[in-house]
């Protein structure tokens, strides 16, 4: 039995070795990497199929020529005006920030201000306690003597 599971492990084992039909190769070698032209470049364009040659002003169309020149005064005055909105935001985003900031600020100094009142009234009140003890303490051991003494007042 033992023999019988050797040689299936070896079969097992050499089985994706002599499922191979061809010869391993050396890897292809790589086309020298070739310098890309610049992004927008003519030969950039060219490659795309794209070229881009204004015509001389012979062949302008005047009235084309003023609808394109008042089309890029409002394409400017809209990019104008987006830039003055932009700024604005940003100046709000700003004024509305730094007053979080503040209101931040403000409400962390009352917070620590709080927990120093809550841990001064604790201590005062374990104080109390403490002093309250003692005097029950004091009045059950006069209670207790049969001589009598005077017993202080009570702590407040």
């Amino acid at each position: 039995m033992t023999r019988f599971t050797i040689v299936a492990a070896l079969l097992l084992g050499a089985a994706p070795v002599l499922a191979q039909t061809t010869p391993p190769q050396a890897p292809a070698q790589a086309a020298p990497p070739t310098s890309a032209p610049a992004p927008g470049s003519e030969e950039w364009l060219r490659l795309r199929g794209e070229t881009y040659r204004a015509a001389p002003d012979s062949q302008q169309d005047p009235a084309e020529v003023a609808q394109t020149i008042k089309l890029n005064a409002e394409i400017a005055a809209r990019n104008q005006a987006a830039d003055r909105a932009d700024a604005a935001a940003a100046a709000e985003f700003e004024r509305q920030s730094a007053q979080w900031r503040e209101e931040t600020a403000r409400l962390e100094t009352e917070r620590a201000q709080w927990e120093a009142d809550a841990a001064a009234a604790e201590a005062a009140r374990v104080r109390y306690e403490r002093d309250l003890a003692a005097w029950e303490a004091e009045v059950a051991a006069c209670q207790r003597n049969p001589r009598g003494c005077v017993v202080p007042a009570r702590p407040k």
